[in-house]
């Protein structure tokens, strides 16, 4: 019997030169089939543009072999940055990856999106794709740069655009982000490698004040602070003002009275000598970590501070108990709020 029209049990190996990506159209010009292309060992992400088989298996490996408490995180990360590869192989001239998209493949805390946020500078039309959200963007609100060879919003450009769909809390955690003065393994600033400034988040806001979203970003900059390293960190800040609490050194060495230097603590109460610890699972998870932070709070206990030890369960959620642990701390020590 014969069958028309139907692949072989064993598709024919693609051009090496293809890689795991690539699109029909330099797979067609490399030699392989339009036929070849409807196979079932490949799959199509975007309209022009194939998935084989083995890329697929790869991925799912490493994301077997990540064993990190951030793995799901890390592994929608790489999942959005192989998608976003793949569309820059179709996409539009002048077209550049906005909004979610841009700030989850620079790393900043939002959530993954399911979609490709892509946009294109006014009066050219957003594009429409499977997969894809297209955004049409005045020329002046936008500046592009590259990640990983990708056209993506400046991280500026990049929270001011997020004015549109995120909350003014989750404005200050990115805001935050990219205000945050680095570190390096020693413990030195390096100003020079921040993201932006507070003043840069505040032209960029006056640079348009009727956008989508342009009031939830002037609430969002009246919280934004240079010294949150975290999220989590953002949130324990903004809670304990709206709690009342007196307002903290961020990101601060401490010292004892002979000038060594015995941490860097997130949050420092200097006049009631509390330092107050906000624990992501890192510091679980990671020996190394543990023994080290065992080390700090001795050193700060001996140099007279008490160390209040919180994680996300002290300080989000409807009933948060930290703030009360804190201002109980900060009353022993002569607060009297």
């Amino acid at each position: 019997m014969r069958h028309c029209g139907r692949m072989p049990m064993h598709p024919h190996p693609l051009p090496p030169v293809l890689g795991g990506q690539f699109t029909v159209h330099d797979a067609v010009t490399k030699g392989a089939s339009r036929r070849r292309m409807r196979a079932k060992d490949l799959t199509a992400p975007f309209i022009g543009v194939r998935r084989s088989a083995e890329f697929d298996r790869q991925r799912a490996e490493i994301d077997e072999d990540d064993p990190a408490p951030d793995a799901a995180f890390r592994r929608a990360r790489r999942r959005l940055l192989d998608d976003a590869r793949a569309y820059a192989m179709v996409m539009s001239e002048g077209s550049f990856f906005c909004g979610r998209t841009a700030a989850a493949l620079g790393g900043l805390p939002v959530d993954t999106p399911q979609l490709l946020d892509v946009g294109v500078i006014a009066p050219h039309r957003a594009p429409r794709a499977k997969g894809v959200r297209g955004r049409k963007v005045e020329g002046h609100l936008v500046a592009v740069t590259t990640f990983e060879g990708l056209p993506v919003t400046s991280p500026v450009a990049t929270w001011a655009m997020l004015g549109q769909e995120l909350s003014v809390r989750e404005l200050v955690q990115v805001g935050d982000a990219l205000v945050q003065i680095p570190r390096d393994d020693f413990g030195r600033q390096h100003p020079d490698r921040a993201l932006a400034t507070l003043n840069d988040l505040v032209e960029a806001t006056a640079m348009s004040p009727r956008r989508p979203g342009a009031r939830k970003l002037r609430a969002a900059l009246e919280l934004i602070e240079v010294g949150s390293s975290s999220p989590l960190e953002t949130d324990y800040r903004v809670g304990a003002a709206e709690a009342g609490l007196p307002t903290p050194e961020l990101d601060v060495e401490i010292f004892d009275e002979n000038g060594r230097r015995l941490g860097i603590s997130e949050f420092f109460y200097r006049d009631y000598r509390v330092v107050v610890e906000v624990e992501g699972d890192q510091h679980r998870t990671s020996k190394r970590q543990w023994n080290r932070d065992i080390e700090k709070y001795q050193d700060y206990a001996g140099a007279g501070n008490e160390v209040v030890r919180l994680t996300s369960k002290h300080v989000r959620g409807p009933y948060p108990t930290g703030f009360d642990v804190v201002a109980a701390a900060l009353r022993r020590h002569g607060w009297t709020g």
